[in-house]
């Protein structure tokens, strides 16, 4: 077996881990966090914590009875760009929450005690467990986002993907063209505002919008890394000290093209580079003394493939 081969394989192993974490911590989220306090993120899964509470049926079963026949829908229309992972984790997410469900119920672990304990504050019931607790939605909110967060960033980065009510989405941009992010928002949004509808509380679907905002952030961090990367456009009349401060300063490479400008028709050199944000102020304190005049575009880059950076992707 060649090296190659092997990392591979440990490569695809690693993948399938990530899977399985992701999935068994978006149970715990949904389970523990989510559902004790009546709030529906979006997806198949805030749908059925809904439904879950109007009529007390598990989560699980509730969001397979969404998922299967979405991704058989989806695999009609769309075609077969659903692969075996979107799959497992459906499965995975399914089980892990049907076993958290049936052995811890849906006991909230962030609260500020029983009503024995606490008189003339606002209770939430313990869906199905006939219970009641004094909720402290602001620290379960930012746990629930985070969790979220890591959970289907995990996912995202094993190569799978959300499935589940995101294919609705899919299915109305081919016919509408809208574009897919806007109607991911639109199909999430409606989830979330049942709960307004189901139990009449404006904080209900406001907390479930401040865990959506949380929880990208949370993916973007996982998929991404801690990492700030940032590309500049410097144009210049002395590009040779730029270019030598790049090289020399900052061990970084980039490309120099040459532009014409469309007030005075003049040449002249702009250099492209993409640094961190350290290197990025540097370079930009270090610009001061090089060409006062400089005219510089500094952009946030999402996403940085290649050498130097993140590998490109196999697949």
């Amino acid at each position: 077996m060649t090296i190659e081969t092997k990392s591979k394989i440990k490569s695809e192993v690693f993948s399938y881990v990530l899977l399985t974490l992701g999935s068994v911590l978006f149970a715990v989220g949904d389970v523990m966090f989510v559902n004790p306090y009546l709030m529906a993120p979006g997806g198949t899964y805030g749908l059925s914590n809904v439904l879950n509470t109007l009529w007390p049926w598990k989560i699980s079963l509730y969001a397979i009875c969404m998922d299967v026949p979405l991704l058989i829908i989806g695999t009609l229309i769309l075609g077969p760009k659903f692969g075996v992972k979107t799959i497992l984790s459906t499965i995975l997410i399914f089980a892990a929450t049907f076993v958290l469900e049936s052995l811890w119920g849906y006991s909230p672990v962030i609260h500020d005690g029983a009503i024995s304990a606490v008189q003339g504050q606002s209770m939430v019931p313990i869906p199905n467990n006939g219970g009641w607790f004094v909720p402290d939605y602001f620290l379960n909110t930012v746990l629930a986002g985070l969790i979220y967060g890591v959970a289907i960033g995990l996912i995202f980065r094993s190569g799978a993907t959300s499935g589940g009510s995101d294919i609705i989405s899919m299915i109305l941009h081919k016919y509408t063209k809208i574009s897919l992010g806007t109607l991911v928002m639109v199909v999430d949004g409606i989830i979330t505002l049942s709960t307004l509808i189901a139990f009449g509380n404006i904080r209900l679907p406001i907390y479930s919008v401040i865990i959506i905002f949380i929880e990208g952030k949370v993916i973007n961090l996982v998929i991404d890394g801690m990492k700030s990367y940032r590309t500049m456009f410097i144009i210049t009349d002395n590009p040779e000290p730029v270019r030598d401060y790049i090289i020399n300063n900052l061990d970084r490479g980039g490309t120099c093209l040459t532009g014409t400008g469309l007030y005075k028709g003049a040449e002249r050199k702009m250099i492209y580079v993409t640094l961190d944000r350290s290197d990025m102020l540097k370079l930009r304190s270090e610009l001061h003394n090089i060409d006062p005049r400089a005219f510089v575009n500094i952009m946030e880059s999402s996403e940085i493939l290649g050498e130097g950076f993140r590998t490109l992707p196999q697949e």
